[in-house]
């Protein structure tokens, strides 16, 4: 395998962080430099190599993309569904702009690879809702979802017009115990679970029965690298891979939760991201990926939830 060097942007967030631990485990900590605008997440600190870069500044970039020998861009940088409703020509730049970026310097560099993630948030409220799958009707109506779906058809057509091998998934809901979740509608996925154990009751944002595609960030960690080490000729999506594991509601994961801690109550007082919730599928399909690349899950709502209480509570 010829020497990889990888770039993560956006290293600090959710996924970031993850995924930048496992790209060292994996390519050696020298060869994946992290980089995002904030200071470097504490589980990043002294595992490798840091950079800190705006990815808006196309000059900057391309600078340190020559000067590190990078290969490989991981562009993880971006705003999220429920804070960008609230400030939407910043997300609009921030998603897109970002992105573009990247795909010109790639297509100049002649990097090897690209991966970028969408989001189910590209669906909208006339996509199937149940068992959503990878080609259908796809109208969004948050800026995320329209800079998502934009972008999707940018690593399209850098792929068909200049050969850029850029690679992507839709994630579901993310739920991790290691680095907080940043700014989405499915977050309270995981502050239920740090309420939990501090103080044993939680007020949900959502409606008790809203199901969402969710994923344990283990899986989602794995699933991306699966995708990003498979053959070329097995990636018959360039814009983006439907991803799954498991759907399921407020009340369920309270349920869940419940068994683990009797005395956990929960209440709900829904709020604008309950519209958002809406406008998304409850289920996906996910069959073109599990074809193409062998993708399968390995964690459902029970197994996730012991394993992220066994930890929080460390």
């Amino acid at each position: 395998m010829a020497k990889e060097k990888i770039l993560v942007i956006g290293a600090s967030g959710q996924i970031g962080v993850e995924l930048t631990l496992a790209l060292r485990n994996l390519y050696g900590e020298e060869n994946v430099i992290a980089s995002d605008l904030r200071e470097p997440n504490q589980l990043l600190k002294d595992s490798g190599p840091y950079v800190s870069m705006d990815v808006m500044n196309k000059e900057m970039l391309h600078v340190q993309v020559i000067r590190q020998n990078v290969t490989q861009i991981y562009l993880l940088a971006a705003m999220l569904s429920a804070t960008g409703e609230k400030n939407p020509n910043l997300a609009w730049n921030l998603n897109m702009q970002g992105l573009l970026n990247v795909l010109d310097i790639a297509r100049e560099e002649n990097l090897h690879k690209v991966y970028w993630p969408s989001s189910i948030a590209v669906f909208g409220p006339t996509s199937p809702k149940n068992n959503c799958p990878q080609q259908t009707i796809i109208e969004p109506t948050t800026v995320y979802g329209i800079s998502k779906y934009a972008g999707e058809f940018w690593c399209n057509y850098y792929h068909q017009r200049f050969g850029v091998d850029v690679r992507s998934i839709r994630y579901p809901g993310l739920i991790s115990y290691k680095s907080a979740p940043g700014g989405g509608t499915t977050d309270y996925a995981v502050e239920i679970y740090n309420e939990a154990i501090e103080n044993k009751k939680y007020t949900c944002f959502l409606e008790e029965n809203t199901y969402l595609p969710m994923m344990y960030m283990p899986d989602a960690i794995r699933g991306t690298i699966e995708l990003m080490e498979a053959p070329a000729d097995k990636i018959s999506i360039r814009t983006s891979y439907n991803l799954s594991s498991m759907s399921f509601s407020p009340k369920e994961i309270g349920a869940e939760i419940k068994k683990h801690i009797p005395d956990f109550t929960m209440d709900y007082a829904p709020d604008y991201r309950q519209q958002i919730a809406n406008s998304w599928p409850a289920s996906i399909d996910d069959t073109v990926a599990r074809n193409d690349w062998g993708w399968k899950h390995e964690f459902d709502l029970q197994r996730m939830t012991a394993d992220m209480l066994t930890n929080l509570k460390k």
